[in-house]
């Protein structure tokens, strides 16, 4: 609708006023063009007869009364001229360009054109309305650079600048905004470092910059910002650590920093934020443990420190914090018990992902609490399980659930639905409706499957409303639209989980809509939904944008498929919010991760199991008794025969079954015989190399079954302690990239090892000497990460903690697929979790062993990382890490790595018969393989960080300090075995101080 103004006479409250300006004819006529091209009606609440500036325009009525609107000031010549001062279409999908007629508008202090469809860059002439005070463009579809004019607006209190599309940097000329005091630039699409001249801007109170591009480091000069109230830095580029100036910012109430690149922090720098009602320091990468006394903080309602690296037992006064309502401490590594009291105001508790255990205090009973202690080491038994939700059992680190018996090879979930689906393939998808909140967790009555989700949408109206959302439009692009009619949500973590699966490979496919955001043209179709999806912990997808995979529209099926490999029974489907995508479209607080179907079958096992719940049975109770009669009366016969022959037998067993007494786990045995017939008494044939117990053969059991028969010499230096050891810690660990032990066998005199066998031998012979095994890059990188997990689990996630010590190529097989398994575990040690180190005798491989090891026989899991720091420096390479043929700069692996690193030529060093390979990941070996050969063993990371950062799911920390290494041996043999205690003095260590970069 065209807007008719009378342009030359103006009317303030009864007064006429007869003065022509030409300005004002400009001003009238640019907001009639806007309105018209717009299609919108003014307000009747102004334009009174046709009188611009008139009733509300000029009254005591506030602006956000009316809309569109204008205000007026009419105090100009003697209260005889009216210019407009504010200038509001507020959500109102107004579409196309920044508005050129409000160049016309000088006098206006306040410009509101937010939550609008407008596109194309942001004009320059924005610099000239120089009496701005308050200016919003927020949450349209502007493009371009930020223009340098906007710098000239002096006046500037407010600047809202996104959600936007924008690109660049942010000029430097906003450092001469020195009145500005709110900040809003949330997903504005602007990139680059946060330019110096800001630290001018010291009147800063509310500062907003989530979901940007911005790189570098966490800049100093914020905390000299003494008047912040409000600051929100997540989903960046940016590194940490996080500066020690913000240790002055105690006005902050609400402050929200997280997904660093990379940086360790501290929590010291909160010690005076006293004032602090929202703290969220969430994937911040804090290394600390908890501060011992929070009762300073008696306005802190919401804590959430998860994803980091927390240490430590949890402070009571934490849990006796009367303001506290929500508390997130899940995904890092604390200790201890749960605490003994805990005051009944805090009822939403994340302690999953930790390392608690210990027995369950009274408060876990408290109807009103919310509790998820997911994936922590509680025994759960009858005596406790009534105390939470069922099924917690399931979830602890064990998964004693099932053991090692599973139940099921396929399950389906329709996520969020309410009702059981069966899709046009005739796939049955359970209903998903449970009620979660912000720390809770769901497992299936079957044990079949479960979720698990951390966070809260704390900005939305009813925090609790968008866990599940649903929708009665139809999805485009499938058959099964009742899937899509409902989808889970979640603002940080949401877990799926399969239970009792038969181990095997297994397709993984997810199925996403985009049902919560409309389609454009309307500011509700601004927002963009972005996360990143985990499967076995391995990152398949970052930044993930539903919409975006479906060509930017939304109601639009989104189909997902991987493969993952399912041990332990378990496999997990991880959705996590890394701080990218808006947070207030279309509602604020409507933000995080949205996954509508999810369905999981074998690829090649074959299934063993009847995919039905355990003890489950259609028999009748008459075939039962009849069945259980018969079945006692031959196990009682069976019974008395093995009686008879156990004692015929036990005084010649008696002091074999004297090495296997005291062992947690107890492996197969194979008679002598037996593994003789199997390798053709030794047969010469069969030979396949020679281990640190002694010679290896190739055998065939009566089953079928290839073995590696590992036959203890008598010259071996290891005996039968260490054989009785490894025999006992290679049976307690099971994992994907660990040697698998069959049996053992124990007579007399005679000790071997029966193992799988692997026909692509080890690592070594296939990089160094098979020509006709070619290791592609794919395969070397597959390799590099297998081996970090499988050292990640001896370390971690065993249910003992091992040391290999012993980590070299030659000690790494790989199957029939190349998968790499870690082998030799004779050189293992196990140690309690309450030790730091052993001091113990050294045993290992020159050109491995760590500096501290070979010196000092102190050993930490921290001696493998280094060797596995080589180990990947020769994959990668294809050479070994010594070779005195080389010339000389090039003769230690090591030395050459750090060298091409300093020089920036890093890439140098990738394996030259490659003819393709994947720049980013070479990178990433190279890093990490320097860090972890630092010479000081705390500069070193665990290998879980190790599996993170090659899997991108971390950065890689910058290399600053040369490693440390082992050279030069008075030993013929570069890579002879060693396990005296006297040969650390013919070493040369090449070892610099940590502290000095290079």
């Amino acid at each position: 609708m065209h807007v008719h103004i009378y342009m030359h006479t103006y009317r303030r409250m009864d007064v006429c006023m007869m003065t022509t300006n030409d300005s004002i004819d400009v001003a009238a006529r640019a907001v009639n063009t806007m309105l018209g091209r717009w299609e919108l009606t003014e307000s009747s609440l102004w334009n009174i007869s046709g009188e611009l500036c008139s009733g509300a325009a000029i009254d005591n009525t506030d602006a956000n009364e009316f809309n569109p609107a204008i205000k007026c000031d009419c105090n100009f010549q003697n209260v005889t001229i009216c210019h407009i001062t504010l200038f509001k279409v507020y959500a109102m999908d107004v579409t196309g360009a920044f508005p050129e007629e409000l160049s016309s508008l000088t006098y206006l202090t306040n410009l509101i054109i937010g939550r609008n469809y407008l596109t194309g860059p942001l004009p320059a002439f924005i610099g000239n309305l120089s009496s701005l005070q308050y200016l919003d463009f927020g949450t349209n579809a502007l493009s371009g650079p930020i223009p340098r004019e906007l710098g000239n607006l002096k006046n500037l209190i407010s600047l809202g600048l996104g959600p936007n599309n924008f690109t660049g940097t942010l000029p430097a000329e906003l450092g001469g905004l020195r009145n500005l005091q709110q900040w809003y630039m949330t997903s504005s699409g602007l990139s680059g470092e946060l330019p110096t001249s800001l630290s001018n801007l010291t009147a800063m109170q509310t500062l907003m910059m989530s979901d940007n591009n911005f790189t570098g480091k966490l800049p100093d000069f914020i905390g000299t910002w003494s008047n912040l109230t409000v600051l929100r830095i997540q989903g960046n580029s940016i590194s940490g650590p996080i500066p020690s100036s913000f240790f002055t910012l105690y006005k902050l109430y609400d402050l929200r920093i997280g997904d660093f690149m990379n940086g360790s922090s501290s929590l010291a720098f909160i010690r005076n934020m006293t004032n602090l009602n929202t703290l969220i320091l969430r994937n911040a990468k804090i290394s600390d443990t908890l501060p011992l006394d929070f009762s300073y903080y008696t306005k802190l309602v919401t804590l959430d420190l998860s994803f980091n690296n927390i240490t430590g037992n949890i402070p009571l006064s934490l849990f006796s914090l009367s303001s506290l309502n929500y508390l997130f401490l899940g995904n890092n590594s604390i200790t201890g018990t749960l605490p003994g009291t805990k005051i009944s105001t805090l009822s939403n508790i994340d302690l999953s992902y930790n390392q608690l255990s210990g027995s369950f205090p009274y408060w876990v009973n408290d109807p009103n609490l919310v509790l998820n202690l997911v994936a922590n080491n509680f025994v759960i038994d009858n005596s406790n399980s009534s105390f939470l939700p069922s099924g917690l059992e399931c979830l602890q680190r064990d998964m004693t659930c099932y053991g090692d018996l599973p139940a099921y090879y396929q399950f389906a979930i329709n996520c969020g639905g309410g009702a059981n689906v069966t899709s046009s393939d005739g796939t049955n998808f359970d209903i998903d409706n449970a009620n979660l909140s912000a720390t809770s967790y769901f497992v299936t009555n079957i044990r079949k499957w479960a979720v698990s989700n951390a966070g809260s949408f704390i900005d939305a109206s009813n925090p609790n409303a968008n866990y599940i959302i649903s929708t009665q439009i139809q999805s485009q692009n499938t058959l099964d639209s009742k899937l899509f009619k409902t989808a889970r949500m979640s603002p940080s973590s949401l877990r799926y989980y399969g239970l009792g699966l038969q181990n095997g490979n297994y397709t993984v496919k997810l199925q996403f809509s985009e049902i919560g955001i409309p389609n454009q043209p309307t500011w509700t179709s601004l927002g963009r939904r972005i996360f990143d999806i985990y499967i076995q912990g391995m990152l398949k997808e970052k930044d993930f944008d539903i919409r975006k995979e479906a060509g930017g529209k939304s109601f639009t099926v989104v189909l997902k498929e991987y493969q993952a490999p399912v041990i332990n029974n378990f496999l997990e489907i991880h959705l996590f919010w890394a701080g990218k995508g808006t947070n207030f479209i279309p509602t604020p607080g409507y933000y995080g991760q949205s996954i509508s179907a999810i369905s999981v079958s074998p690829i090649d096992s074959i299934p063993f199991v009847s995919n039905k719940p355990p003890h489950s049975s259609s028999s009748n109770n008459k075939t039962g008794k009849v069945v259980g009669i018969v079945c006692g009366v031959a196990v009682l016969g069976l019974s008395v025969f093995v009686i008879l022959v156990w004692k015929y037998k036990q005084k010649n067993l008696n002091k074999d079954n004297e090495e296997l007494a005291g062992m947690s786990a107890i492996p197969n045995t194979f008679s002598y015989s037996e593994l003789r017939t199997a390798t053709e008494d030794f047969n010469r044939s069969n030979f396949l190399g020679e281990g640190g117990f002694g010679h290896v053969f190739k055998g065939k059991l009566h089953d079928g079954r290839m073995v590696a028969v590992k036959q203890l010499s008598v010259a071996s230096q290891q005996g039968e302690r260490q054989f009785t050891a490894e025999i006992a810690t290679i049976s307690a660990v099971q994992h994907r990239n660990l040697a698998k032990l069959y049996g053992c066998c124990i007579e007399g005199d005679k000790r071997l090892l029966v193992y799988e066998y692997l026909k692509n031998k080890s690592l070594d012979q296939a990089i160094f000497k098979k020509k006709d095994l070619h290791l592609n890059w794919e395969t070397r990188f597959e390799i590099c990460l297998g081996v970090a997990r499988g050292l990640a689990y001896l370390h971690e996630e065993s249910s003992v903690r091992i040391i290999h010590r012993d980590v070299k190529s030659s000690n790494i097989l790989l199957d029939g697929n190349l998968t790499p398994k870690i082998s030799d575990f004779g050189l293992a040690k196990l140690y309690d979790d309450k030790w730091t180190h052993i001091s113990t005798r050294v045993a290992g491989t020159i050109g491995y062993l760590a500096p501290e090891y070979a010196m000092r026989g102190h050993l930490t899991e921290k001696a493998d990382v280094f060797g596995f720091g080589v180990v990947a420096l020769e994959v990668l390479s294809g050479r070994p890490n010594s070779d005195l043929a080389l010339e000389e700069e090039k003769s230690y692996l090591l030395d050459w790595a750090w060298h091409l690193y300093q020089q920036k030529h890093e890439l140098e060093l990738v394996d030259p018969s490659l003819s393709s390979y994947n720049r980013d990941e070479a990178t990433r070996v190279i890093g990490v393989s320097l860090l972890c050969i630092q010479a000081s063993p705390t500069l070193r990371p665990a290998m879980s960080t190790v599996v993170a950062m090659l899997a991108g799911l971390i950065e890689v920390n910058e290399v600053t300090s040369r490693p440390g290494y082992l050279t030069e041996w008075q030993f013929k043999d570069i890579s002879s075995n060693l396990a005296s205690d006297g040969f650390c003095k013919s070493t040369d260590l090449r070892e610099t101080n940590s502290q000095v970069q290079q």
